[in-house]
């Protein structure tokens, strides 16, 4: 987190546009300095306050999101299908860490949003991190709707197919299939099928993960979340 966050520092001062931004941001980096239980309020009141930049939004959601405060996710989703690939792969991170229930279906609903699709990559990287119950619907519709579509976004396209190929569920066999005919989709869909039927995937199919999780736990070596 550590790193990540000096990443986002750097991101966030190369964009700063006056000394009173500098001042400002300078002020913000004290108080997340402080790590406080008051310093975490003030930087989730940031999160509503009118007015407040972008740039100081993010840096709060990415504190209190990595803290595990779930007020950051709502902000965190916003940022999951922004016109900058730099904070929705950072807000993507930070999702994944927080935990909320809500995750999953959020980053559904914005990877399946026809009018947001040149912004869905992020949301359809979660997906396939989360495995969670709404990944594998989510991404095969994704993909269904770009292999109808006549202008096609090849990279969300190609992204859904290496998702659900990394997930390894039969469901979407049909539509890697259909991926499978055309040209540019052709090796990746071949490979994402080829895993699916040596059950060469990460993830497991849906009655699986419970039995799973069962052993695991009872064997006390691992934890699965």
């Amino acid at each position: 987190m550590d790193e990540e966050f000096r990443v986002l520092t750097d991101r966030v001062r190369a964009s700063l546009s006056s000394p009173e931004e500098t001042r400002a941001h300078a002020s913000l980096l004290a108080l997340v300095r402080q790590g406080s239980p008051a310093a975490r309020e003030q930087l989730a009141r940031i999160l509503v306050a009118p007015e407040q930049p972008l740039w100081a939004r993010e840096t709060a959601a990415f504190v209190l999101g990595s803290a595990g405060d779930r007020r950051a996710f709502e902000t965190l989703v916003l940022l999951l299908n922004y016109r900058e690939p730099a904070r929705c792969a950072t807000a993507a991170r930070v999702l994944a860490r927080l935990g909320d229930p809500r995750t999953a279906r959020a980053a559904a609903a914005l990877a399946t949003n026809p009018l947001r699709t040149a912004y869905s990559l992020h949301p359809i990287r979660l997906l396939v991190e989360l495995r969670a119950p709404e990944s594998v619907p989510a991404l095969v519709a994704a993909l269904e709707r770009q292999l109808a579509a006549r202008d096609r976004h090849w990279p969300i396209a190609r992204a859904c197919v290496e998702g659900l190929g990394a997930i390894g569920d039969e469901r979407a066999v049909p539509a890697l299939t259909s991926a499978s005919r055309h040209p540019r989709l052709s090796a990746a869909a071949a490979a994402a099928l080829a895993r699916i039927s040596g059950g060469g995937g990460l993830g497991a199919a849906p009655d699986a993960g419970p039995a799973r999780r069962q052993a695991t736990d009872k064997s006390g070596r691992a934890r699965v979340r």
